[in-house]
């Protein structure tokens, strides 16, 4: 008999994108994707936020240039949306409940999820028990703070995230507070990508990245191997 397998998913609470007055938020495929991946495997899945509550969509990826198998299931889903709008609050999360953990992207992560302490304790707590840590696109910013006896977390790890190539064909350059490839390298981290907009997830002992919208299934099928 196996036991079922308990995630935790943590969602950004951001919902401005700088100062350009646009929205943002999560990323509808990045959470979906793996969401649906690793339900149908029959693992449980609790989803949380730093402010507990409704996360933000990024409504650039309800655009119908952005639909998937996966997020047109989840417009459809009233279930999960309604499980989705009362996400628990990461402050209140006891990590011994879970597993591994997976963080989607979507812009929200580089502003709220980078320096949260209760995301990077979480980060670091999982780690020490070697359970698997999952982001994908620029929620790998939730690992920049991260750290590992005193070094970074993702120091000398092979990592990946939106590139910056990526981030200059969106037009966010100017925008984002920071690109998340140069931050990987300037902590050391091995960073890798593919060319823009193809699927690469990576796994480097218990820490599993992909690159951005395109590679969120392929991370979380990395995550559901890991468990």
């Amino acid at each position: 008999m196996t036991t079922t397998k308990h995630i935790l998913m943590v969602l950004t609470s951001h919902d401005q994108l700088g100062a350009s007055g646009e929205k943002t938020g999560f990323w509808v495929e990045e959470f979906a994707a793996p969401y649906y991946l690793l339900a149908d495997a029959g693992v449980a899945i609790t989803l949380a936020s730093p402010a507990g509550g409704q996360p933000p969509i990024d409504p650039k990826s309800e655009l119908a240039d952005f639909q998937t198998d996966a997020t047109r299931r989840f417009a459809q889903d009233d279930a999960l949306k309604s499980t989705l709008a009362n996400t628990q609050k990461l402050s209140d999360i006891d990590i011994s409940q879970f597993d591994g953990v997976f963080y989607p992207g979507g812009h929200g992560p580089l502003w709220d999820l980078t320096e949260n302490s209760h995301s990077i304790k979480l980060i670091e707590d999982f780690n020490s028990a070697g359970k698997p840590i999952a982001a994908v696109c620029h929620a790998t910013a939730a690992l920049l703070f991260a750290s590992e006896n005193g070094q970074p977390l993702v120091q000398g790890k092979a990592i990946t995230g939106f590139s910056n190539s990526e981030e200059d064909a969106v037009q966010l350059t100017d925008v984002v507070p920071f690109l998340l490839e140069d931050e990987l390298i300037k902590r050391g981290a091995d960073y890798q990508k593919v060319s823009d907009w193809s699927a690469y997830a990576v796994q480097d002992g218990n820490i599993i990245t992909g690159q951005n919208p395109a590679s969120s299934e392929a991370a979380a099928e990395k995550l559901l191997q890991a468990l």
